[in-house]
């Protein structure tokens, strides 16, 4: 199977029938490069599109303690079950784990920061979106902006434990985007002012 063809029909079908299209985290100039192809087969059928990002986030108070967490990650991948997975991931006929598994060289540990901030890490020992923001609470929140203005309207993120990096990105960078703008409560100010963590239920406490 080609998979330069199979990509082409796929994209094709988006442009004609996707509303929203999701990209796994890239760096910012591949990202654009993406965005401005499946925009142009939009365009050919008379449709607009918008478009979405995949990351994982690694931020804490300053850029020395997101890195150590990261190096902490990377310490914990066993070199064998590394190896297995990329070995596994390499028989993929996606064209999206082909792209990840480029980003960090099929499983290699050096120069995984591929963009400022921008870390494939995540992706030797998973498959799917395998690169995470990692940095100060600041430094995250400019990676998120530097998306932005390419056309990524919809951020999906996550990270590792899931509940404890929620609390440190609805705490951390959350509140730096909002200051700017860039982000409001789904609920309203109103949510916002009532709940501690500023994505937290609307409810107050009784």
């Amino acid at each position: 199977m080609d998979l330069g063809l199979l990509c082409a029909g796929q994209l094709d079908l988006g442009g004609r029938h996707a509303d929203v299209y999701l990209t796994w985290g890239e760096p910012p100039a591949q990202v654009a490069e993406k965005i401005a192809w499946i925009r142009a087969l939009a365009e050919k059928e008379g449709r607009s599109i918008r478009f979405g990002i995949r990351l994982h986030v690694i931020t804490r108070d300053t850029a020395e303690q997101a890195w150590a967490e990261a190096n902490r990650l990377l310490d914990g991948f066993d070199p064998e079950a590394v190896t297995s997975v990329q070995a596994g991931l390499a028989r993929s006929e996606s064209e999206g784990q082909r792209r990840m598994l480029a980003l960090h060289g099929g499983g290699s540990r050096e120069r995984l920061e591929i963009h400022p901030n921008l870390w494939a890490g995540i992706g030797l020992v998973r498959g799917g979106a395998g690169t995470a923001l990692v940095g100060s609470h600041d430094e995250v929140a400019e990676r998120i902006k530097e998306y932005h203005p390419l056309g990524i309207e919809e951020f999906i993120f996550s990270g590792y434990p899931h509940l404890e990096e929620a609390y440190w990105f609805g705490e951390g960078v959350l509140p730096r985007l909002q200051a700017q703008g860039l982000w409001q409560h789904p609920f309203g100010k109103r949510a916002a002012s009532s709940a501690q963590i500023p994505f937290a239920g609307a409810a107050s406490p009784r």
